[in-house]
């Protein structure tokens, strides 16, 4: 089992790629509570040079308090992460978090439920790009 799913766009800029895949997480309930800039950090804290590369946390909070309930140290795996990077060749890959491969482990089947719900909603807004 893939622990993710992703998407390749060849025909859009790294930015416009995080406008469009934060917009598709707006439309399925989630909003990006962080965004954590690689390329940046690396280039401040490393002097090291590093590809456009950012994880977005997404969050659902529908969906994360419904977690939190079957769950109480679910919290430790969330947001759910989404990453857009840019590739050697130029394109755009825009992956997320396949949230049933990361919860397997937790045997709660009430959050197996939700898991499988969340995996739905990412991976249509991924897709949908």
């Amino acid at each position: 089992m893939d622990y993710y799913f992703s998407k390749m766009l060849s025909d859009t800029t790294f930015e416009i790629a995080i406008e469009k895949i934060t917009n598709a997480l707006k439309e399925e309930g989630f909003g990006v509570l962080t965004e954590i800039d690689l390329k940046a950090t690396f280039k401040k804290k490393l002097n090291v040079d590093f590809p456009n590369y950012r994880i977005l946390g997404a969050c659902n909070p529908e969906f994360a308090h419904k977690a939190l309930l079957a769950e109480n140290k679910i919290g430790t795996m969330l947001p759910c992460n989404v990453i857009v990077r840019e590739t050697e060749k130029g394109d755009i890959e825009v992956a997320a978090v396949d949230p049933i491969a990361s919860m397997t482990g937790v045997g709660n089947f009430d959050l197996a439920t939700i898991a499988e719900e969340v995996r739905g909603k990412l991976k249509k807004a991924v897709e949908g790009l």
